[in-house]
């Protein structure tokens, strides 16, 4: 099994790489693990909404890149389902018993997505109702991937 993180923009802060490192160094025991970073681009603070599109659109080019035709795509998304770990190791674990090899998680920058990005998405994941920095939610996701493994295997992770 294949699994890709696309996100947008670069991690700059030191904690957030070094947990970043850490959980996908963990994860590469049970998975192909990749993280992909594509550019954000530039945008002055007062946006109009054509602006905004465009902007997300750009970013949405090049996230669509990164992907496969034959990629599951999951999107995270304000709006999405939430559910929960075990859930999310469920679902995992039936794309992987299904043909599904390659997964795709897909973070937007922090304008969000691209319409075409979210019409490419199989799934729209929700880690809460909140809104979190994206860069953060980097590694929120990779932990919960790693906790979903765990899950899958029957190995013990705190709760």
């Amino acid at each position: 099994m294949k699994i890709q993180i696309i996100t947008v923009g670069k991690l700059k802060e030191k904690y957030l790489k070094q947990g970043m490192e850490e959980y996908v160094k963990r994860l590469n025991a049970y998975v192909n693990m990749q993280v992909m970073e594509v550019p954000d681009e530039k945008a002055p603070e007062n946006l109009s909404k054509a602006e905004e599109i465009e902007v997300k659109r750009k970013e949405g080019e090049k996230i669509l890149a990164h992907i496969h035709p034959d990629t599951y795509v999951i999107t995270l998304e304000i709006k999405g389902n939430m559910i929960t770990s075990e859930q999310l190791a469920a679902k995992i674990d039936d794309l992987a018993t299904y043909g599904k090899g390659k997964i795709a998680f897909v973070i937007g920058g922090s304008l969000g997505l691209s319409e075409a990005v979210m019409k490419r998405s199989n799934y729209a994941l929700s880690f809460s109702k909140m809104t979190f920095p994206h860069q953060l939610m980097r590694l929120v996701l990779v932990e919960q991937v790693y906790r979903a493994f765990r899950i899958m295997r029957g190995e013990p992770y705190h709760k």
